[in-house]
């Protein structure tokens, strides 16, 4: 008679307790596997929280080609991560945790109550009845010679030997949040190909504004615009100016071509239009109107209701002697050339490009050179804009990694 086996299920590490770290855990958890996470910080899902806070847009509702365009030239990787686990069932995997979803006006995607806590909440519980191990204040640190896992943790160090580990360790943005990049050293140690992390999704210096501008305007928003670079069709949005620069989500949408442009050419000119409903020639008419007496300002206020912020950025930014011709001064209008020559630091960007590179993985998300090591999340290398898309790309890239290691251990028996 054959005796049932007594040998145990296989053993995993998960460090990373981000959205990408959380999913692989319960895909394996799903599948009889013993999940250990590890997060240095004192609590699990700290920038899902914050991200959260003013509105949990947990992914998008446009249709999927326009959804998969979003990650320019990494769509080819994360397609197939998508095609598994896409918005929309990121959307029913939501409503089976009990948490109810609408689509807003921009199509983007949120949970009824507009936030993350009770949707992590509802999660975790869902993690630990299942039989997952949460372990806080637990910090990786790398490989051990004898290829065991170094942490740190309140009690000092401890070397873990599991049957896999996933690396879910964020990219190197909100370092307070444990999101630093110190991740990057033991593996460039042990030979993966990484792209150096570059800020995404993130605000933009000028050379130097006026002390007027900085005083006056400093946080003043900038409404109902359009932004262009080169010849792209010009974005419509909103914006902030800031007291280097600017920033925002119109911003953020063009981060990627800004960056790299200012990566070739040591700058990058942006063009706005301050009044994109209205077209050049009807404002160089409202301009040639006689003024009299009044000034500039108010013929500016008076004809096209253009003041405040916008008229200050008009005239920090243009010629004087544009001013005297309508023309000129209605083109300025209409593409306004604005010169910016650095990103904000790393460490303020909503998130990171660069990361673990796709070709240094196979298609489980498993590095080449260190097998049984899986990689997920945003410390992968690609970017997206902000709208739910990079939220939706972590999920999906934690589940695939999940199921590759699932497969991988059940091969290696």
């Amino acid at each position: 008679m054959t005796q049932p086996s007594t040998s145990l299920p296989p053993q995993v590490a998960i460090i990373g307790g981000g959205p990408a770290g959380l999913m692989a855990a319960e895909v394996l958890s799903q599948a009889g596997i013993k999940v250990d996470l590890y997060d240095g910080m004192p609590s699990v899902g700290r920038k899902f929280l914050l991200a959260g806070v003013g509105g949990m847009n947990i992914t998008h509702s446009e249709a999927y080609p326009a959804f998969l365009s979003r990650y320019a030239e990494r769509a080819p990787q994360i397609a197939p991560l998508l095609r598994s686990f896409g918005a929309d069932a990121l959307c029913q995997w939501i409503h089976d945790l009990g948490i109810d979803t609408f689509v807003g006006s921009s199509g983007r995607v949120f949970p009824t109550d507009m936030k993350a806590a009770p949707l992590l909440r509802a999660w975790l519980k869902r993690l630990r009845d299942a039989g997952v191990v949460i372990h806080t204040r637990h910090r990786w640190l790398g490989w051990n010679s004898d290829g065991s896992l170094k942490v740190s943790c309140p009690d000092g160090e401890k070397n873990l030997q599991p049957a896999a580990t996933l690396l879910a360790l964020g990219g190197g943005s909100w370092s307070r949040l444990g999101s630093d990049g110190a991740w990057m050293l033991p593996l460039e140690q042990r030979g993966v190909e990484l792209a150096p992390l570059q800020p995404s999704n993130c605000g933009f210096e000028v050379q130097a504004w006026s002390e007027l501008m900085v005083s006056k305007f400093a946080g003043a928003p900038l409404k109902n615009i359009a932004i262009g670079l080169n010849d792209d069709v010009p974005r419509l949005g909103e914006c902030v100016i800031t007291a280097t620069g600017i920033e925002g989500s119109l911003v953020y949408a063009l981060s990627a071509p800004i960056r790299e442009a200012i990566n070739l050419q040591g700058s990058a000119t942006v063009h706005l239009d301050l009044m994109p409903g209205k077209p050049v020639d009807k404002i160089e008419a409202a301009l040639r109107k006689p003024r009299g007496s009044r000034s500039m300002a108010k013929h500016l206020h008076s004809q096209l209701g253009l003041d405040g912020v916008k008229a200050a950025l008009l005239r920090e930014v243009t010629a004087t002697e544009s001013f005297a011709d309508p023309a000129l001064l209605a083109g300025a209008i209409k593409a306004l050339p604005l010169t910016l020559v650095k990103t904000r630091p790393l460490d303020e960007a909503i998130s990171t490009a660069g990361g673990v590179m796709f070709e240094s993985m196979d298609e489980r998300l498993m590095l080449k050179q260190l097998p049984g090591v899986f990689c997920a999340g945003e410390m992968l290398d690609w970017e997206a804009p902000t709208g739910g898309y990079l939220l939706t790309a972590c999920f999906a890239s934690g589940r695939a990694a999940g199921l590759g290691m699932v497969e991988w251990l059940q091969r290696k028996g």
